[in-house]
């Protein structure tokens, strides 16, 4: 690979702006760029996420393989190019096996669970927490300028998997889920 960034910093964005890959200047608080920002954070805190799970957890390969979705992503979402798409179906079908397959070990939901349990659940519930915002902010951006639509239904299925994935972390080592206990409503 060829040397990307020969130099940090460029103090081109020192006025407010940046530029998209396409070479278009946009506000750094564009609807693009907010959403790159949460994709980009979601993908720092899946980092975190595995850095806490053993080196033989099989979920920290599909945990790096969302990273590297995620990165797609944000490139589809920087070239801002209808024409360049690199998350398709194939990609949402794999993640909806993994899903079914990780749910099918778990007994079913009867109460509202709260993030919790352990610490990987705990952060497994604010990454997906941040997938949906990042989630919010892609079909934001859709109402007002061409995007993939699968990559909204990426972020929509791995907040999925990432809820699912919470509650087996949860589970692990003998552990529970947190379960929401409501309060009486007032008379």
């Amino acid at each position: 690979m060829a040397n990307r960034l020969t130099k940090i910093y460029t103090r081109t964005g020192d006025k407010g702006t940046t530029s998209l890959a396409n070479g278009h200047k946009v506000d750094k608080c564009h609807p693009r760029i907010e959403t790159l920002g949460d994709t980009d954070e979601l993908n720092c805190l899946l980092g975190v996420l595995i850095a806490e799970l053993p080196a033989q957890e099989p979920l920290r390969q599909r945990l790096l393989q969302c990273q590297n979705d995620l990165f797609d992503l944000g490139g589809e979402l920087a070239v801002a190019d209808p024409g360049y798409t690199v998350i398709n179906d194939a990609v949402i079908s794999e993640m909806e096996q993994q899903i079914d397959a990780m749910n099918s070990t778990l007994p079913p939901l009867k109460e509202f669970i709260l993030p919790g349990g352990n610490r990987a659940a705990a952060l497994c519930h604010q990454a997906r927490s941040v997938c949906r915002r990042a989630e919010r902010r892609i079909v934001e951006l859709a109402q007002q300028e061409t995007v993939n639509q699968i990559s909204a239904k990426y972020l929509n299925r791995l907040s999925d998997l990432l809820f699912v994935a919470a509650r087996l972390l949860a589970r692990q080592h003998g552990g529970e889920e947190v379960l929401w206990q409501p309060r009486k409503p007032a008379k």
